[in-house]
């Protein structure tokens, strides 16, 4: 992973004070045996995890590139182990280990294509066939603060949906497209889209998506691999309340 698709430096720092708060589905992980081994991948300072103890679950592990964030959620969050990634993706986990995975407001930190699908192809590794993928981040925004942002810093990184921020961090919001093609190699088993608040407090809207790693040899019906990333379909308007589902107010821009 590039530098640019790190940026352990930025959460190691100015970004280890951000608040972060995309909204769980907790109907979603219903079925879930309580004892499933869950890993949530970009951590931050443990929300998602101490949350999902709450809910019941014994087996609950967090990565993040940040040690400021890891020993803060080891501090806040004793229900769950968590772990700072030296080489990240890379995930100290055997093949077909991990029931769940969750990547919540992780993709828009990883700006770049390449860096977005190692990471997705690392998670495929070691979610167990049957396994579920807990995707949740920012699509492209329609105000006009946001449009021209991407403007600014489309030719500079190549991609609409790029941008800095004042602080120094190098974000993505995403085309739903994009995101789907992503999951090209996972099932879609559920999808959502929801209002949520930024990491610096503005309101945005950001898609979630529940999807299974396949089985071994199952037929697939509308498979579709990780293609080009340029459209720009946007998350559409939905006026449910994220906040009615985990209790929380989250993440990025």
């Amino acid at each position: 992973m590039t530098d640019l698709d790190n940026q352990a430096g930025y959460w190691n720092s100015t970004g280890s004070a951000k608040t972060f708060g995309h909204p769980v589905a907790r109907q979603w992980l219903d079925g879930i045996d309580r004892r499933a081994r869950v890993l949530d991948y970009g951590c931050g300072y443990g929300r998602l995890a101490g949350l999902l103890v709450r809910w019941g679950f014994e087996n609950v592990e967090g990565v993040d590139v940040a040690p400021r964030l890891v020993n803060r959620a080891i501090q806040e969050q004793p229900g769950a182990r968590f772990t700072v990634l030296t080489s990240p993706p890379h995930l100290d986990h055997p093949d077909d280990s991990v029931d769940l995975v969750l990547l919540f407001a992780v993709l828009t930190c990883i700006p770049g294509d390449a860096g977005q699908r190692e990471l997705l192809t690392e998670l495929g590794r070691v979610l167990r066939p049957g396994g579920l993928l807990y995707v949740s981040d920012l699509c492209l925004q329609e105000d006009d603060r946001n449009r021209s942002r991407y403007e600014r810093f489309a030719a500079k990184y190549g991609t609409y949906g790029i941008f800095e921020t004042d602080d120094g961090a190098v974000c993505r919001h995403h085309t739903t497209d994009w995101l789907d093609q992503l999951l090209g190699d996972f099932d879609v088993v559920a999808s959502r889209d929801v209002a949520v608040e930024t990491m610096n407090g503005r309101p945005a809207r950001a898609s979630q998506r529940l999807a299974a790693k396949p089985q071994p040899g199952a037929s697939r019906a509308g498979h579709r691999g990780v293609g080009d990333s340029s459209g720009r379909r946007q998350c559409p308007p939905s006026h449910a309340d994220p906040r009615s589902t985990s209790g929380q107010p989250d993440h990025t821009g």
